[in-house]
């Protein structure tokens, strides 16, 4: 007799919530099947669901992406790095605390305290015919970040070499909830033979049909949730083998929206206007933003940054405030609305030609107009670079091109063998964008608090 094991999936949602109500649709019609045909299934999610960039998920802190995930009926999940970095301590310690579904994430562990209830290493579910089927959770180490807040993420294989062997023993089929990326699942695959299937996040990655290494599956489904995925996997109970596992990530941007949940959705969105209506600061005029020129309010951010910071010079790209702010009272959503980024400050040591590098690279049009996805940003352009605790000289090419002719710091040209601390954001000390920081081997990030909270800052004492 043969036997048919449904998993049902979603991934880096990142508070998307127009697609929710579409996705809730297709679980609702998926599960009406299962349960007609007496099958077993479940319903996962692999983080990112939550992203502050969202209001409802600012004015929650989250919880109302926890409801959200109840409502739904889903059974398991794992924690991404937006959950786990972009949360102060005790929010992210809580945020479960309401859940009706199980927190998988084998490598996440409180630094100060005993791990909160909800959090498990493991979980074993079974099926109607007595399947036991082992989940892992896995999130990505970025300690650096975690640290900062309170808790320490294991690398996978620690918590893998942990874990699989207890499972392997004990379950006739080991599931791993990976939120690392499709390099690490590709490499994990390839070291433990035991994992059966691999569901993915975290690098956006869109996988029609699941990619096979050795006999492991992999499969992800892409971003912001315009897809669902579906795993099927069919265990022979004479043989008491697997005969067949089969994924696919299918486009649900065609269904209607469930009536209940986009009710829902209209509720938070209700409650988080009116919570984020608090006031910030008066302004009596209007405070532009150009993303390509240095507007009073870049500049007085940038300043505020390096003060905060205590560092030689602040570098800030124009691109990360959206929109200008009209006179009158300013609000956190006002502040939300035109710096959502869940970016925080860093500051980075650079040697004085590394910096003069970065003012030269940053002064062309394929710089300031490069948009930028991920890396916490949420804007269109990078926009102009611009700096405190340095002046920048700059002219014009006899074809139209600005070039730099100078960079001072206290009035003396930069020293290429001297070491300058540098604030700026996060961002820039992931990926190629800008190499020297990149690169850089110190590196101190600012947690928990966000750009916009200097932003806030900024307008309370200027204005």
């Amino acid at each position: 007799m043969e036997e048919k094991l449904y998993f049902y999936y979603t991934n880096d949602l990142h508070s998307h919530f127009e697609s929710w109500p579409q996705v809730v649709t297709f679980l609702e019609n998926e599960k009406r099947q299962r349960i007609d045909q007496n099958e077993s299934f479940w319903l996962v999610d692999i983080g990112d669901h939550l992203d502050r960039v969202h209001p409802i998920t600012e004015a929650t802190m989250g919880r109302a992406n926890i409801e959200l995930l109840n409502e739904a009926g889903y059974d398991l999940i794992t924690l991404g790095n937006n959950e786990g970095i972009t949360l102060p301590y005790q929010n992210l310690y809580h945020l479960y605390d309401q859940a009706t579904f199980k927190v998988v994430c084998t490598n996440l562990k409180s630094l100060t305290e005993k791990n909160p209830h909800w959090l498990q290493p493991t979980a074993t579910i079974q099926s109607k015919q007595g399947i036991k089927i082992g989940i892992i959770g896995l999130t990505a180490p970025f300690n650096a970040f975690y640290h900062l807040l309170g808790w320490h993420v294991e690398y996978p294989y620690e918590a893998l070499d942990q874990q699989i062997e207890a499972l392997n023993e004990t379950t006739d089929v080991i599931v791993l909830l990976s939120h690392l990326g499709i390099s690490e699942d590709r490499q994990i695959a390839e070291r433990y033979e035991n994992i059966d299937v691999i569901i993915g996040g975290h690098t956006h990655h869109l996988l029609g049909r699941e990619e096979k290494v050795n006999q492991t599956i992999i499969t992800a489904a892409g971003k912001n949730c315009t897809h669902v995925g579906e795993i099927i996997l069919t265990w022979d109970h004479e043989q008491q083998a697997m005969v067949k596992k089969e994924a696919y990530a299918i486009n649900i941007t065609h269904l209607p929206k469930d009536e209940h949940t986009d009710q829902l959705l209209k509720k938070y969105e209700k409650e988080a206007r009116d919570k984020l209506q608090q006031p910030v600061a008066q302004i009596n005029t209007p405070l532009e933003v150009d993303w390509f020129d240095e507007t009073e309010l870049i500049q007085k951010l940038t300043h505020v940054l390096k003060k905060w910071t205590k560092t030689d010079v602040a570098m800030l790209n124009a691109g990360l405030l959206l929109e200008s702010l009209e006179a009158g009272m300013v609000t956190h959503q006002d502040i939300h609305r035109i710096c959502p980024h869940p970016i925080n400050p860093c500051v980075v040591e650079l040697y004085g030609d590394e910096l003069l590098e970065i003012v030269r690279a940053s002064c062309t049009d394929a710089f300031m107009n490069f948009e930028l996805k991920g890396f916490g940003f949420r804007g269109k352009v990078i926009g102009k670079m611009v700096y405190d605790g340095i002046d920048v000289e700059t002219d014009i090419n006899h074809d139209g091109t600005p070039f730099i002719k100078n960079v001072t710091y206290c009035g003396e040209p930069l020293k290429s063998d001297r070491t300058y601390s540098i604030a700026t954001a996060d961002m820039f000390t992931f990926g190629r964008l800008i190499p020297e920081i990149a690169k850089a081997s110190q590196k101190t990030y600012f947690l928990p608090e966000f750009l916009r909270d200097l932003l806030k800052y900024t307008l309370r004492i200027y204005y």
